[in-house]
């Protein structure tokens, strides 16, 4: 296909001229409320100019900005070929989004009065393609174009079969033209402004936080579960004993069946976020975590001060996964060795301190991405957390702000 040719083969071509078109609608409307009934250039520009504060006052309505962007999205770049997300960037080209502040109101309104000129003169020069195109359609069949024909036809009229696609093709090149000088514009002035750049970073900080959230409870979660179900395994297998062997089995069953209602209320979230999920276990609840390690042969000695049940949310259940993880760490790299927690809770903080026996296998116990989760949890609260051997000892201290 020549390539000159192209801009009248391109879907977007006429989606743009749609979209041109219907910004005339204003002035259209205005004809019928004036009642000017003529083609004149003059009347033409008049009927322009005459909506021209209200289109603007239009504009100043934040959900006009909406309306525009998703518009431009839809007439402006349809297809593949337009994508509406910059893969470097990973943000939009064209806002669908309400006005955040007045100066976008101000650059939608702006829009809306380019819109509205720019349609109207497509519109005018759409009607008289049209007008000569049906002028030089009926003069090749002999018919009369009468005085109010838009060009006075002289000659064999049979030759102007030759120009009746002239009309037509003409306009197609300036809807061309025009569509991609609109789209270029769109670009700017419905463009992400340093206002919703900020809303947009502000909006991929919280998703990231969250799948980060996700992820650190599936990691606590599944990890202590399959830390339980192989050190209970071990045991059973090394104890050759059939009533070891059902406590075994029992303490994995209790503690993959509560494995699997933390998966199942974490794919919740990720395949329904408008819908709220199943309520997060807390430290009021830690008494499961400390039979289920003490069903893998760990030895716990708990010791509780303070009312649990008056701790803030977001505290009581992340204190709840860092004890999670805090046991699973000793069960991996300790194996079932006596295990000191002990947790104090007034109105000003919360202290939670777990310490097991240190020897050659629970060196590492520092390495993994458990500990790293458990300082993610303190600083998201404000506290800290800190862990090593001292004293012949593995200790882990976590310090929480309550208020």
């Amino acid at each position: 296909m020549p390539r000159f040719l192209r801009p009248l083969t391109r879907a977007v071509t006429y989606t743009r001229w749609v979209h041109l078109v219907v910004g005339a609608v204003p002035t259209v409307i205005g004809s019928f409320i004036v009642g000017v009934h003529t083609d004149s250039v003059a009347h033409w520009l008049f009927l322009a100019v005459l909506p021209i504060p209200l289109v603007a006052a239009a504009g100043l309505v934040p959900a006009m900005r909406l309306a525009e962007g998703l518009q431009a999205r839809l007439m402006l770049f349809p297809g593949r070929h337009a994508r509406q997300e910059d893969e470097d960037a990973q943000e939009p080209i064209i806002v669908a989004r309400p006005a955040q502040s007045w100066r976008d109101r101000g650059v939608t309104a702006l829009w809306m009065v380019l819109r509205l000129e720019a349609g109207s003169a497509m519109a005018w020069l759409s009607i008289q393609a049209g007008a000569t195109t049906l002028s030089f359609a009926g003069s090749v069949v002999g018919d009369d174009p009468g005085a109010d024909s838009v060009i006075t036809l002289h000659g064999a009229h049979w030759a102007y079969i030759f120009l009746v696609p002239l009309p037509l093709t003409v306009l197609g090149y300036v809807s061309a033209g025009a569509g991609a000088l609109m789209a270029g514009t769109a670009l700017r002035m419905l463009g992400p402004s340093p206002a919703e750049r900020l809303s947009a970073l502000e909006e991929r900080t919280e998703q990231l936080l969250e799948h980060n959230r996700i992820a650190r409870e599936l990691h606590d979660s599944i990890g202590h579960a399959l830390t339980i179900a192989v050190v209970q395994a071990g045991a059973a297998r090394a104890a050759n004993s059939p009533a070891f062997t059902d406590q075994a089995l029992a303490a994995i069953e209790d503690t993959g069946r509560a494995a699997l209602e933390d998966l199942e209320r974490v794919l919740k979230v990720l395949r329904e976020p408008s819908e709220p999920a199943h309520r997060r276990p807390t430290l009021a609840e830690a008494d499961r975590l400390l039979d289920s390690a003490r069903a893998s042969g760990a030895k716990i000695d708990v010791e509780i001060t303070g009312p649990l049940d008056r701790l803030p949310g977001p505290v009581t259940r992340e204190a709840y996964r860092i004890l999670q993880e805090a046991l699973t760490n000793v069960l991996r790299h300790a194996g079932a060795v006596p295990v000191t927690v002990r947790i104090t809770a007034d109105d000003r903080r919360l202290l939670l301190t777990v310490t097991n026996p240190l020897d050659g296998t629970s060196l590492g116990a520092g390495s993994g991405s458990g500990l790293r989760g458990i300082r993610e949890r303190a600083t998201l609260l404000g506290g800290r957390a800190k862990a090593g051997p001292g004293d012949g000892e593995w200790q882990l201290t976590v310090d929480l702000p309550v208020s």
